[in-house]
This record gives C-alpha cells, sequence and structure tokens, in this order.
C-alpha cells in the first residue's frame, strides 16, 4: 500500500530540517503544505525553503503562484492527489509538510463542496459590508446561521462576508456546506506532528521573525507593497510591515507586531492539530524515534 507520510505543527517549530532528514530517509521528495510558500515573489517572509534545500531534494508546490494568482484548499487537494498519483508509480512513499491546517485537511480527509459565488453576489455584498459595516454583517449571519455565528471569529470580516454570500446566493446556510464527510483515500497516511515547550517555541519564533528582518524581509515587502490589496499578501509579516510603509507604525512597532501575531498563529495551529487524534507527537530532538516510528509502521 502507498503512504503519504505528513509532517506537520506550527510555524518555527522546525519542520523543514526534519522534513529534509525524513525524504532523503525515505527516498523520496517533498510536497509543502504551506499556503504562503506557494507565492514566488514571499521567500523571505514565508521562510520558504531556500533554493540550497530545493537543490538537495525536489519540492513541489513552492513558489509555483504569482501574487495575483486565485488559489483555493480545494484547488491544492486536486493538484496533490494528481501530483500523488503520478509519484506513486515510481515509490511507495512521499513526504508531505507544512502548517496549513486547512490544505493538509483537504488532502487527508476531503473538503467541503462550497459553491464558487458568483460576481454579482459577491459585489452585492461587498456593498453591503459598506453600508452597513462588520456590525451591521454580523446581525445578519445571527439571523440568517446562528450555528456559524456561533463559532466564526466576529472580527474576521471576510469569513463573514463569505458565509453571508453562501447564505444569500443558495439560499441555504453556510453551515449547511461544511458537514464534512471524511473520504477514504487510496493510500495510507501517517501523521507526525513536532511540538514544542511553549516558551521554546515563542523564542523561536521571535529569532525567526529577527532572522527575517535581517536576511532582508523590509526589502522583500516594499516590492510587493504596490499589490497590497491582494489576498496574498493578506499575511502575517507582510500586512504588519505595510503598517510601517504607510507611516502608521515605526518599523520596531510593526516587527513587535509580526512576533506577536505570529505567536497567535502558532497558538492557532495547536489548537487545531490537537483535535486530531491520528498524529503522533514528537519533539524536534527526537529524530531518530520519528524515523523508527515511520519505518514500524511502513513495515506492518
Amino acid at each position: 500500500m502507498k503512504t503519504l507520510v505528513v509532517l506537520l505543527g506550527p510555524t518555527a517549530v522546525g519542520k523543514t530540517d526534519i522534513s529534509l532528514e525524513l525524504a532523503e530517509e525515505l527516498h523520496t521528495s517533498i510536497i509543502s503544505a504551506d499556503s504562503r510558500q506557494l507565492y514566488a515573489d514571499l521567500k523571505i517572509g514565508t521562510a520558504a525553503p531556500t533554493p540550497d534545500q530545493q537543490a538537495r531534494l525536489r519540492h513541489y508546490f513552492v513558489g509555483s503562484l504569482q501574487l495575483s494568482d486565485y488559489y483555493s484548499a480545494a484547488q491544492y487537494a486536486d493538484e496533490v492527489l494528481a501530483l500523488l498519483e503520478q509519484l506513486f508509480q515510481s515509490q511507495d512513499t512521499v513526504l508531505m509538510t507544512g502548517g496549513s491546517m486547512m490544505y493538509i485537511d483537504a488532502v487527508c480527509q476531503g473538503i467541503d463542496d462550497i459553491p464558487t459565488i458568483d460576481a454579482d453576489t459577491r459585489a452585492m455584498m461587498w456593498e453591503r459590508y459598506e453600508e452597513v459595516g462588520l456590525e451591521g454583517l454580523q446581525r445578519e449571519l445571527k439571523m440568517l446561521d446562528p450555528e456559524y455565528y456561533a463559532i466564526v471569529d466576529l472580527k474576521n470580516y471576510k469569513r463573514i462576508v463569505h458565509a453571508l454570500e453562501i447564505c444569500y446566493m443558495t439560499g441555504k446556510t453556510f453551515t449547511s456546506f461544511r458537514q464534512r464527510k471524511q473520504v477514504q483515500r487510496p493510500f495510507h497516511i501517517i501523521k507526525i506532528g513536532l511540538k514544542r515547550e511553549r516558551d521554546e517555541l515563542f523564542n523561536r519564533i521571535n529569532q525567526r521573525v529577527d532572522q527575517m528582518m535581517r536576511k532582508g524581509m523590509l526589502e522583500e515587502a516594499k516590492k510587493v507593497y504596490p499589490f497590497r490589496h491582494l489576498n496574498s499578501l493578506n499575511t502575517v509579516g507582510y500586512k504588519e510591515l505595510f503598517k510601517y510603509l504607510d507611516g502608521e507604525w515605526t518599523l520596531d512597532e510593526a516587527v513587535e507586531k509580526i512576533k506577536r501575531n505570529t505567536r497567535i498563529y502558532a497558538k492557532k495551529q495547536l489548537t487545531w492539530f490537537k483535535k486530531d487524534m491520528s498524529i503522533r507527537w514528537f519533539h524536534p530532538n527526537q529524530r531518530t524515534d520519528i524515523i523508527s516510528y515511520i519505518k514500524t509502521l511502513l513495515e506492518t
């Protein structure tokens, strides 16, 4: 039976180094499951694999998109499944690694069949947003889909708008399209999670942000600044530096906000992953144990 090994964990936990070792041990290539490393112009701020690392092993789904390209977890799953079908013709094991929760779930479990929003509905909802504001849309969502209202991040206006787009376009609740039925994939899945103690992880996040700044992340942000309205740049790191470039924050303030928001994102990742009981957790220093665990499962 063919096997997909999934190496996951929060940002800055240390996935990249271990993924290279694992892929070499398993004689396979690496599929990235990072929704922002897909964009060619976001190398530093997304900690994308370096040219040397990519030369060491074949990487897929790194730097393959332009900033203006529309992309979704559903598209990612379709493309990864097609790639796996090809790779499994010549190898028994493939490694996927990253921290984008929805992308990983889409490949491993399937994804809700949510309709594509038509242009008229999208335009109508953004007009509503400008007219009544976020609080007005929150009230509409509470009335039209109270179940989703109870769990959504009410400060995330894009999710509020999208849920209402579905409600108005289909006449059904957004919740009704989120009743995911787990699919059965034609390959085994082994999930390895990497974790560190909270203080250790947060220190690594802070250090990595400082390292990104030394490598030229501000210059990278300046290059993409004209495209800051694009969804691909609604990303921790760039959003904060845009505030600096707009003159709203000092550079020190922007860097501190990047660190804080990255720590918040890491906590969200861990909360999401901890719901998945199929993940076997290791500290990144337990590399021998990780390899032994995988090989034991591959032999059974």
